[in-house]
């Protein structure tokens, strides 16, 4: 939903693009829409039904994703009546967005999300962004983040490699939040070995088995991953692992992402994808990175309704 403010900010910028087309990218990158996935995952306890909201990758910058349009995002989804909520990450602007945005504190938009309300509380792990925010971080390559540091001190708990069990209904599931897979830039002596052999270069702080090692019975899991890269390497242990991180494409012709920031490709650029029985789902995100424009792929809150009839998207 768009703010009369954003609008007139969207219009005057829309003014300047070469063709009708540019306009049109830029004001769907304003309208979000709910996508609901209905599905019983393998490894789930009967009679279990679970109903969680995510939002991912905000990328929270003015004038594409002010605190304003937060908020009604925030308050959007609180009227969802989900019993969790999950925020996967990149919560600041995109590094080469800057020049088409202004920055918003994490402070502010921190103080934002801390409105998000339900049941069984609200439960973050960061992205990349939220890594390459710092250049302090950066240089010692370990956190805390700012972004992390912002959330917790509102009350938001940050999963790095950590799991928490909790309770519906007397019945009980795990929630695992994995570390970033892109948290770190590489080391000079790393440049020529990766990005001259056309790799991602990037190095993770995620540790998918020390994390899963912390679970202690034989309750599902959810596992919280910004990037949808672990899916391969994830156990049949993970009931369901849900990611962010490639904003569906954010620009997609005809159903076809041209541009997807994973080792896999489209391979898990979005939607709900099975693997040998293990499932995914993979947000498109909120916000935007590089341009604040989207096409084919609009903004969107998930919700995943576990637990209930069988299906696909609603």
């Amino acid at each position: 939903m768009i703010s009369r403010r954003d609008l007139l900010k969207l219009t005057g910028v829309a003014g300047v693009g070469s063709t009708a087309l540019s306009g049109y990218a830029l004001a769907e990158a304003f309208r979000e829409k709910v996508t609901t996935y209905n599905l019983t995952p393998p490894n789930w306890t009967p009679g279990l039904k679970l109903k969680l909201a995510v939002l991912a990758d905000l990328h929270v910058c003015e004038p594409w994703m002010s605190v304003e349009r937060l908020e009604i995002i925030v308050e959007q989804t609180n009227s969802l009546g989900a019993d969790a909520i999950l925020l996967l990450g990149d919560y600041v602007v995109g590094h080469r967005l800057g020049k088409y945005s202004g920055k918003v504190s994490n402070g502010a938009w921190a103080t934002a999300l801390a409105k998000l309300k339900a049941p069984l509380g609200v439960h973050a792990v960061l992205g990349n962004h939220d890594w390459w925010q710092s250049q302090d971080v950066q240089d010692r390559r370990a956190g805390p983040t700012p972004a992390g540091l912002a959330l917790q001190a509102v009350g938001i708990p940050v999963y790095e490699n950590n799991a928490v069990r909790l309770e519906k209904d007397g019945q009980p599931f795990w929630l695992a939040g994995l570390g970033d897979q892109w948290a770190l830039y590489p080391l000079d002596d790393e440049y020529d070995e990766f990005v001259h052999g056309g790799k991602i270069a990037y190095r993770g702080v995620d540790d998918l088995p020390g994390t899963l090692r912390l679970i202690t019975d034989d309750a599902p899991v959810i596992l919280m991953a910004h990037e949808p890269d672990i899916f391969p390497v994830t156990p049949d242990r993970v009931s369901l692992t849900i990611a962010g991180h490639t904003h569906g494409g954010q620009v997609r012709i005809f159903g076809y992402a041209p541009v997807v920031p994973s080792r896999f490709g489209s391979r898990y650029s979005y939607g709900h994808i099975v693997e040998g029985g293990r499932h995914l789902i993979v947000s498109g995100g909120l916000g935007c990175s590089s341009l604040p424009i989207r096409f084919g792929s609009p903004p969107e809150i998930v919700t995943v309704q576990l637990g209930g009839a069988e299906g696909g998207e609603v």
